[in-house]
């Protein structure tokens, strides 16, 4: 991709992303992440249905009729993105791959951000931590953000979550909201880390897969290649062991996917490269805001 088709590339995702973010994630955006706390906003006069236990009795006192506090929550927050640049985000066999879908994605959630006047950051990870970028606010480090995710070439060969969140929860010391994005082919044994890191942070997850990862085709002898260790083999794709052992796998890393994040209530949803993102964003938006009323 050369330097010209990147930049059309990213301000596409620009167009796109500001246009869900402004439209039709604004709402589901502030109802959905959390806000580090109440503040006091001012004092007014007391009304009817307000509660006792927020009068400001040294007011009162003063002006001889009962007066309560107001709060008000603190809305900005900062939003964390960990972005799985692994090798095998490069796979896509329709539309686009892995990489790019997650970028669009990547895109929304961090306009939807800045709209808020919140702060969103970048974890780039593989096999370990490859690129952090620290929250910040602006249009300007949201397409520094998108220039990366498109133009990271990851040092390691393979994919652990677990670094990731250990690197997140040490360097942010206040809460923060972690959005994981990544196909989860992940054989660590990540569960651990999220029941750890998930006391102190809101952690959220979008898995995005290709259809074809889903079911090994059925052509004969082929040739393939792991994107992540490298290694070559050639598989027999009529063979009923080969197809029940890919069956298997897959089901494996899907099972311990769904069953860590009902475990540790951990608000998630999945999309394919082969359909529009947008619906499946919701839906855990709106999972987000049923959770936190």
């Amino acid at each position: 991709m050369n330097t010209e088709e990147l930049l059309q590339k990213i301000r596409r995702i620009e167009i796109k992303s500001n246009r869900l973010s402004k439209n039709i994630f604004s709402g589901e955006y502030r109802s959905t992440f959390k806000g580090r706390g109440m503040s006091f906003s001012e004092v007014r006069e007391y009304q009817i249905g307000d509660d006792v236990r927020d009068i400001d009795w040294n007011v009162t006192a003063r002006y001889a009729k009962p007066y309560i506090k107001v709060f008000e929550e603190e809305r900005e927050l900062t939003m964390l993105l960990l972005i799985d640049v692994s090798k095998s985000g490069q796979f896509g066999t329709i539309e686009k791959t892995k990489r790019q879908l997650l970028a669009e994605i990547a895109g929304t959630l961090a306009f939807s951000t800045i709209t808020n006047n919140d702060n969103v950051g970048v974890l780039f990870y593989s096999d370990r931590v490859e690129k952090y970028i620290p929250p910040s606010k602006g249009r300007k480090h949201v397409l520094h953000i998108l220039l990366e995710i498109l133009t990271m070439e990851p040092v390691g060969s393979g994919t652990n979550l677990s670094e990731a969140l250990r690197y997140a929860h040490n360097v942010q010391k206040k809460q923060c909201t972690l959005f994981i994005l990544s196909d989860f082919i992940d054989e660590s044994d990540y569960g651990q880390t999220i029941s750890v890191v998930s006391r102190k942070h809101q952690i959220m997850a979008m898995r995005v897969y290709d259809p074809h990862e889903t079911v090994l085709p059925k052509v004969g002898l082929l040739r393939a290649t792991d994107a992540e260790s490298g290694e070559i083999m050639l598989l027999d794709t009529s063979s009923r062991s080969v197809q029940e052992q890919y069956r298997d796998y897959w089901h494996h890393l899907t099972t311990y996917m769904v069953e860590t994040f009902k475990k540790y209530d951990i608000i998630n949803a999945s999309t394919a490269t082969d359909k529009d993102y947008v619906p499946a964003l919701q839906r855990l938006f709106d999972e987000g805001s049923r959770i936190r009323v």
